[in-house]
């Protein structure tokens, strides 16, 4: 079995040294913990959007292979990553020490036993109490309120009937399934439009509460630009869905959906 790890960054000299610590130490306990009689194979794949503090030079010293891709924006890391990635499954987190590596293992095995397809990390459950804003609290409320309203429909196809983290940027799914997705975002609505996209199609869906810290250096994040940009992305896709809806109803045939690399 083949893991491949996809972990996108832009100046994350403070976190990524501790985050590929923590993923070698997942490597050599939990993964053959779980996995006893597997043969495990782990990819992972730095995605670095030019960086000029060191972070490349220590991801390489610890083991990753860095690839640089100076076209920005966090979805077109995760687009870049999922074109090179070679593994049975794909995992993804980012670099500034907020996400646990040690739980991608237990994704994987549930993922497995349970026959699904994509599960998706909600970090709001177990969440530490500096790990996030008020500010930006608030606006993973507002988008995930929005997206229950707009896509209640499509959100049937999650066993609790509504999506609780909508912004998770922590995925473990069967690459089998990526070629069936439409990925068209370059930005931070890619996190929306992936999981939109799996249920989209009907794939085995489900979130798991993930343990999520605060994060190692500053932050990137602009909590009312990206979170403005995420609600507005949100509202076409709804006006694509219903009207991709009609043309199918009239013509009577499926609508194509080809995958963007």
């Amino acid at each position: 079995m083949r893991i491949s790890l996809i972990i996108p960054t832009l100046n994350e000299r403070d976190g990524i040294g501790y985050t590929l610590d923590t993923i070698h130490e997942v490597q050599e306990k939990e993964t053959h913990e779980l996995f006893p009689k597997e043969t495990i194979e782990w990819e992972v794949l730095v995605i670095d959007g030019g960086s000029k503090d060191g972070t490349q030079e220590i991801a390489k010293e610890k083991g990753a292979k860095v690839v640089e891709e100076l076209r920005r924006g966090y979805g077109r890391a995760y687009r870049t990553g999922f074109a090179l990635a070679t593994g049975d499954f794909i995992a993804t987190m980012d670099g500034d020490g907020t996400y646990p590596a040690s739980e991608i293992p237990w994704m994987i095995k549930r993922l497995i036993h349970t026959k699904l397809d994509f599960i998706s990390g909600d970090r709001l459950t177990l969440m530490e109490k500096k790990a996030m804003t008020t500010e930006h609290r608030i606006g993973n409320w507002l988008l995930n309120s929005s997206m229950r309203v707009l896509f209640h429909q499509v959100l049937k196809g999650v066993p609790a009937k509504v999506l609780t983290d909508s912004q998770s940027g922590m995925w473990v799914f069967r690459r089998s399934i990526l070629p069936s997705l439409r990925l068209t975002q370059d930005g931070m609505p890619l996190s929306e439009e992936i999981k939109l996209e799996v249920l989209l199609h009907g794939f085995k869906f489900e979130e798991m509460p993930i343990h999520y810290a605060e994060r190692w250096g500053q932050p990137k994040l602009s909590s009312w630009h990206d979170g403005l940009g995420n609600l507005r992305w949100l509202v076409e896709k709804r006006i694509q869905v219903s009207q991709e809806t009609r043309n199918t109803s009239k013509l009577g045939v499926p609508a194509t959906r080809p995958h963007s690399p």
